[in-house]
């Protein structure tokens, strides 16, 4: 095995997409190759692609896959940074303050010194240990390489039929992503409703349009394991009550953290397995060792404890927050109020703060409210509905979460409530705040604010 020295400062990354690129291009934006040495170390194949696009692109809605790459190794590396794909970091040395490396396609291991480490490694689907999990058939959708097989078993499937696991986030778009490709669909869900993001009325409303639209959803489900056929392909999906014909199998059951790696070196981590940093993303107790994206559980603003929250525009935000501190600069990442957007053909779904059991779970007395509305003035052509459900702290008036159910404009309203959120704003402040209107964007009040305003009087009503 052969060990890598620094002729000069090094600054190893572990992880390729969003948080460990965008941390290695902030730093070398700082400091140029004479200063810092970059070595960044990616498994895969591919570097800072949008695995939130995947759906679309097994969907048809985006044609290739590098319209999902928005910078290639190629180009990191044109920057002076020192990328090496197809290589897996199996370990990480604290004390020694190197990394063991090793080389997927020829097998070889190489210690790689640091001065300074940054751990993006990402999370893992969750893939449950039944039979048939690892069938030919059986997909997850974390990576491009995963899309592109998925891909090519709809080419070459002989039916038309899919089972998608999970009705979360991915579970819902890769339902549509199948729908569009013309497949009959079923969602097995393990929960009472689909979206557990939402709480149970409002995802009641998910259950209703999708079954509206042809997909085929089963809740309180709970799959046993993957029937295969005598070739060992997947052919159905069976739970305790039923079994399900499938001709491909998309699992979406979630993700995990994956600190594996982190947990072995030592590395403080938190209740849901991801990394404890601070708020310059330093891990927790590690003077040059930071971490971000995926792996790393983040301050809840409105709930204020740590929380695993898995998406794209925090490892960016991550990524950025280290490179600067990194570089010799300075920033923080304060923490989130865990907003989220998602959609389901022409349905959309957002979220942002706390759910009823959250708000529990944190202690919170609290009042709800929920509101239709419609997205444009009601007289205005193609005026849609939306659903608006509000939570407020009693007494204080505290806006604690906003979740949004409806067809197009409904989603991207859950930013005023985001910000609002942020700012810590009561539902009372909420109602005088000067949104934008006009007949074909908002009703004269616009629906969040028509929620405020409920939540107002039921704030005053519980008192």
């Amino acid at each position: 095995m052969s060990i890598d020295t620094p002729a000069r400062e090094r600054l190893v990354v572990i992880g390729g997409d969003a948080a460990g690129m965008s941390a290695a291009s902030q730093a070398r934006r700082l400091r140029g190759p004479d200063e810092l040495e970059i070595v960044a170390f990616e498994r895969g194949d591919f570097t800072s692609f949008s695995a939130c696009g995947i759906p679309y692109w097994v969907g048809g809605l985006v044609e290739s896959r590098d319209e999902l790459i928005a910078r290639s190794p190629e180009e990191h590396r044109a920057r002076d940074i020192d990328l090496r794909t197809r290589t897996e970091v199996v370990e990480i040395d604290v004390a020694g303050r190197r990394v063991r490396a090793r080389a997927r396609d020829r097998g070889t291991e190489t210690w790689v010194s640091y001065d300074k480490l940054v751990i993006a490694t990402g999370a893992r689907p969750l893939r449950p240990d039944l039979p048939g999990m690892d069938a030919p058939g059986v997909h997850g959708v974390q990576t491009l390489g995963d899309g592109q097989a998925l891909l090519d078993t709809l080419r070459t499937a002989g039916g038309r039929k899919a089972v998608v696991v999970g009705a979360g986030y991915i579970g819902v778009e890769m339902a549509e992503a199948l729908l569009h490709r013309g497949y009959e669909v079923t969602v097995v869900n393990r929960g009472a409703e689909p979206m557990s993001t939402l709480d149970p009325d409002m995802g009641r409303l998910v259950h209703e349009a999708m079954t509206g639209m042809g997909i085929t959803l089963v809740d309180g489900a709970e799959v046993t394991e993957i029937r295969t056929d005598d070739g060992g392909r997947a052919r159905a999906v069976v739970t305790k009550d039923a079994e399900y014909p499938a001709d491909v199998v998309v699992l979406g059951i979630g993700v995990r953290p994956e600190t594996a790696l982190a947990r072995a070196a030592g590395l403080p981590l938190g209740a849901s397995g991801g990394l404890l940093t601070d708020l310059s993303m330093r891990v927790r107790g590690y003077e040059d060792i930071w971490a971000g994206g995926d792996c790393v559980e983040v301050l809840d603003l409105v709930a204020g404890r740590d929380r695993h929250i898995a998406l794209g525009t925090h490892a960016n935000k991550h990524g950025q927050v280290i490179g600067s501190n990194v570089g010799g600069g300075y920033a923080t990442f304060p923490g989130v109020v865990g907003t989220a957007v998602s959609k389901v053909c022409d349905l959309e779904i957002a979220r942002t703060g706390l759910r009823e059991k959250d708000a529990h779970r944190a202690g919170l007395r609290f009042v709800t409210v929920t509101i239709e509305s419609t997205s444009r003035a009601g007289y205005y052509p193609d005026a849609a509905l939306m659903t608006v459900k509000m939570l407020a702290e009693r007494r204080t008036g505290r806006l604690l979460g906003v979740q949004i159910v409806g067809r197009e404009g409904a989603a991207k309203r859950v930013d005023v409530a985001a910000v609002a959120l942020t700012a810590g704003m009561t539902v009372d402040r909420m109602t005088a705040l000067d949104l934008g209107y006009a007949p074909p964007f908002s009703p004269v009040w616009d629906p969040v604010l028509v929620a405020a305003r409920k939540a107002v009087a039921a704030v005053r009503a519980a008192d």
